[in-house]
């Protein structure tokens, strides 16, 4: 069983929730995004099973993180509540989409209703039980940032890749399994509220076509491209990401 925890990031108005990428801490990835979005929302984020404060876990998909997130949500809000996840969280996202719960609107960010092929999955996660994740990080580096962005912000940069590395090995191995078992493709057009399916463009794990393709199979999805950002749209572009997520839910996803 996977017990998810959550941080606390304040802010007055309905609760937003905010779910983190694979290998990152929700602080590290959504620090410079969150007080852009405290004026709005009472932010709340959580961890991935073995990272930031999350326990490690094993043997989980990603929808039962779906179902974390729908008791998480009904225990913190009396209303209605608002979810944006990037990458894997994001993918939750779409889970959350056609069983929404107590959801109104849902934003993904750098996701698709299926990410990949398993193949690439499977064989990350047998290098990170091997390796740790020190061994991938390099190739997150690549995935993750857009063209200058490292030597532009270095500070960033460097809280990102140390919760990489502080992030345990076999959690980060399920969650990759998670995503190789992953594809709720035809099950959007069930989806019963609002979604925003937002993509960075210089993304090369989610390009803007990718997700497209998952907008395309909801009915009235919201799409939108971050123009400075690859994989990691709140850490890259904090104030656009803020602004697009706070005027999409400020008028009900609508």
């Amino acid at each position: 069983m996977v017990e998810l925890t959550c941080t606390d990031f304040g802010g007055s108005g309905e609760l937003l929730i905010i779910g983190p990428s694979l290998g990152t801490s929700v602080e590290a990835l959504w620090g410079a995004c969150v007080p852009h979005l405290t004026p709005s929302f009472r932010v709340v984020g959580w961890d991935l099973p073995g990272h930031g404060r999350t326990a490690p876990a094993t043997g989980f998909d990603l929808v039962d993180l779906a179902d974390d997130l729908r008791k998480i949500a009904t225990d913190l809000s009396t209303d209605r509540a608002w979810y944006a996840g990037v990458s894997v969280a994001g993918a939750v996202g779409f889970a959350l989409a056609v069983d929404p719960g107590p959801f109104g609107a849902i934003a993904t960010l750098a996701a698709a209703a299926k990410i990949g092929e398993p193949g690439p999955w499977y064989q990350r996660a047998d290098l990170v039980r091997t390796a740790s994740t020190s061994a991938v990080i390099a190739g997150s580096i690549e995935r993750w940032f857009h063209p200058g962005f490292t030597d532009r912000d270095p500070r960033t940069t460097a809280r990102l890749l140390d919760s990489l590395t502080e992030a345990d090995a076999r959690s980060y191995a399920a969650t990759c399994e998670a995503l190789a078992r992953f594809d709720v493709r035809d099950r959007l057009g069930s989806a019963t509220v609002p979604v925003l399916v937002a993509s960075g463009r210089h993304d090369r794990v989610v390009p803007p076509e990718l997700a497209r393709d998952s907008a395309e199979r909801l009915l009235g999805a919201t799409t939108y491209v971050f123009e400075g950002s690859a994989h990691l749209p709140p850490a890259e572009e904090p104030a656009a990401v803020a602004g697009v997520l706070t005027e999409f839910f400020q008028r009900g996803g609508r």
